[in-house]
């Protein structure tokens, strides 16, 4: 199964640290919990949609 990360709008490639990550700011309570592998329904979640934009356009 895919990782939902992946498709969501703040999953962006990190330069620095050549890799991609999430650009949200994580408190260190929703931190501990993602790196535990119990975070399961993230509150950051927007699914990236490319044709967003157009939908509005019309």
């Amino acid at each position: 199964m895919a990782d939902p990360c992946e498709s969501c709008v703040h999953f962006d490639y990190d330069y620095e640290a050549d890799c991609y990550a999430c650009d949200m700011q994580l408190d260190e309570d929703e931190m501990l919990s993602f790196l535990s592998g119990s975070f399961e329904h993230c509150p950051y979640f927007d699914p990236y949609d490319e044709y967003k934009i157009v939908r509005k356009q019309n």
